[in-house]
């Protein structure tokens, strides 16, 4: 089984495409379709079944990244989608509902995943973390390949409030900040993460990772610790999905 169907829910926009699992390559191209708003589980669930049917895709297997913590199955947050989700089993949710075979984690891991893999931190010795910068701050933590799920960066305080409260690219966008005031800003929280888990890399993903020349020079790292943005940019999350699928069936 080469071929699945990887998505990936944000909290702007549904997206997936059929990946070669074998190879970490889109088979299609990437879709996305506008997150309804409220993201409650039937909005998000019709919206799921509509991108699938873009793909004509007779397959059963299917991989999602969603963004919250996912433990066992459930999910246990709610930061950029409807807090009706929480306690919800997503894996019975999205299998039932779209007749599919269906394995989920949250959408950052998978991003890190996809990563790990075929990306950037492929045959990496220690320790890569990638954040996902967009409507939020995803995280995902691989430690010598391995997935430490559920690590979540963006939930960290950081002055009065939480760290996507001041570095998300929707904030950015909110307050028409310079990329000057942006990237300092991320580049503050980045030492901070640096200092308290030393990582060997750090991968930067979401959508602004593409603009990474705007403001990389921002940043001013204290520790010579590499940071590259991700080998699949915002496709990642969709890649990953699919990989963890595959691991999974």
């Amino acid at each position: 089984m080469d071929t699945i169907l990887g998505i990936d829910v944000g909290g702007t926009g549904i997206k997936g495409a059929l990946v070669d699992v074998t190879t970490g390559k889109l088979l299609t191209e990437r879709h996305k379709i506008r997150t309804p708003q409220p993201a409650d589980p039937a909005a998000v669930l019709a919206t799921t079944k509509e991108l699938i049917s873009l793909f004509n895709w007779e397959g059963k297997d299917i991989g999602i990244g969603f963004p919250c913590i996912v433990k066992n199955g459930f999910c246990l947050s709610a930061n950029n989608i409807s807090k009706e989700w929480i306690g919800i089993n997503l894996v019975d949710h999205f299998s039932k509902g779209t007749n599919s075979n269906v394995s989920i984690l949250n959408d950052a891991d998978a991003a890190a995943v996809a990563e790990s893999q075929f990306g950037q931190g492929k045959n990496l010795k220690g320790l890569m973390i990638l954040i996902t910068i967009g409507t939020g701050i995803g995280s995902g933590f691989v430690y010598n390949g391995t997935l430490l799920p559920n690590v979540e960066l963006g939930s960290i305080k950081w002055k009065e409030k939480e760290v996507e409260k001041y570095v998300s690219n929707k904030t950015r966008n909110k307050k028409n900040l310079t990329w000057k005031e942006w990237g300092s800003e991320l580049g503050k929280f980045l030492n901070h993460v640096v200092r308290i888990y030393s990582p060997d890399l750090i991968v930067l993903g979401g959508g602004v990772s593409k603009n990474f020349e705007l403001y990389e020079a921002y940043l001013k790292m204290k520790q010579d610790v590499p940071i590259k943005t991700a080998s699949y940019l915002n496709a990642a999350g969709v890649i990953g999905a699919a990989l963890y699928h595959k691991q999974n069936i």
